[in-house]
């Protein structure tokens, strides 16, 4: 009965603190205080944050042309394959490999066979006809003949002079001299030896001046124009100056490219054809900036340009292109002169922010933002 009495007194006692607690209101306190706290934290959200500083620079601009670089190979500025002109059988030769000649030296004769002999008769009957037909003037002047014997002498001297110059043509074809001054390369045949119509001899070849060729971009075609001076990267190391004397007005169909030549100096014939080279070309100058590649970004398009900073303090972007990459620096156009240049933060900050803009000095381009880089040309 005791027990009974404990436990029913146990229940009785929780039940009342039970009621008193709820009685309290405490239960509430927890929302209540959530609730508090909240206006403290939208307050702190629009609290302004702190602008992010950058550093910007002025940078110089300059005069600037860019080296166009096309790779090609030297030639020879004239290359001719001597040829028979007739069959027959090699008389005199009078030239051997890496012989020198000039315009109009012999090169090779052949037998005559009897073409000097018809050349000595074509002579004698055209002095003949030549005595003939002024018999028939005088005779003709003073009316002891008639106009058709006058015109028949004169036909016959026509014809005497005619057969004389086929006569000397059939034996200059067995000659075959030097069209231009060069240098032998190959001589295809031995003294004694017979040859067909129209058989090679030998390759003759124009060294000086020694010509550079390559193909130049269609991008680049409109930065160069003939006369232009380029340097000329042999690949044994020696550097040729000359001038561009030719620029194909017609595309390769399969690469789009232009044919360009540069003619260079090469009097001892100390560099031949076949050498692989560099052709170097100044463009024209343009207006640029000179600026560290690490200045150059992209923006949201995938455009390349730079960061720069307005006069209100907001960051701006300007597409730009790249109209040289030295070892120097990059030189850019499209900077609007005057510009603010990110040069220092850059790529914390995007267009339309506004920050704090800390000028630093952008006498070279050393200065900006402590790259390095030696100054502008």
């Amino acid at each position: 009965m005791a027990k009974f009495r404990f436990h029913k007194i146990a229940a009785v006692v929780v039940l009342v603190a039970t009621a008193a607690w709820i009685a309290t209101g405490e239960f509430s306190s927890v929302g209540s205080a959530r609730q508090e706290a909240e206006p403290a934290a939208v307050e702190t959200e629009t609290t302004p944050a702190a602008l992010k500083s950058v550093q910007v620079a002025v940078p110089p601009r300059v005069e600037h042309a860019r080296t166009i670089h096309i790779s090609g190979q030297t030639q020879a500025d004239k290359h001719a394959i001597l040829a028979a002109r007739t069959a027959g059988i090699v008389e005199e030769l009078l030239v051997t490999e890496g012989t020198l000649v000039e315009a109009g030296d012999l090169i090779l004769r052949l037998e005559s066979e009897g073409k000097e002999a018809a050349v000595t008769s074509a002579r004698q009957t055209l002095a003949q006809r030549e005595a003939e037909a002024k018999a028939a003037e005088r005779l003709a002047s003073s009316g002891n003949i008639a106009s058709l014997r006058l015109d028949e002498a004169r036909a016959a001297l026509a014809s005497a002079r005619s057969a004389l110059e086929l006569a000397e043509a059939d034996l200059n074809r067995t000659r075959v001299e030097a069209p231009f001054p060069g240098v032998i390369n190959t001589v295809e045949v031995e003294e004694g030896g017979a040859l067909l119509q129209g058989a090679e001899v030998a390759t003759l070849l124009k060294l000086d001046p020694i010509v550079a060729v390559g193909e130049i971009s269609e991008h680049d075609l409109g930065a160069i124009h003939t006369g232009d001076e380029a340097d000329v990267q042999l690949v044994s190391g020696e550097t040729l100056t000359g001038k561009i004397r030719h620029i194909s007005r017609a595309a390769s169909p399969q690469t789009r490219t232009y044919r360009i030549e540069v003619s260079a100096p090469n009097p001892d014939l100390r560099f031949p054809a076949g050498m692989t080279a560099e052709i170097s070309v100044l463009a024209r100058q343009v207006e640029t900036v000179a600026l560290p590649r690490s200045v150059v970004t992209l923006n949201s398009e995938g455009d390349l340009g730079v960061r720069v900073v307005d006069s209100s303090g907001v960051v701006r972007f300007h597409p730009v292109e790249i109209i040289d990459d030295s070892a120097e620096a990059l030189y850019l156009a499209g900077v609007p002169a005057g510009a603010r240049v990110i040069v220092a933060g850059q790529g914390f900050v995007i267009e339309g922010e506004k920050v704090i803009a800390e000028a630093v000095a952008s006498g070279t381009i050393g200065d900006l933002a402590g790259t390095g880089v030696p100054g502008t040309r």
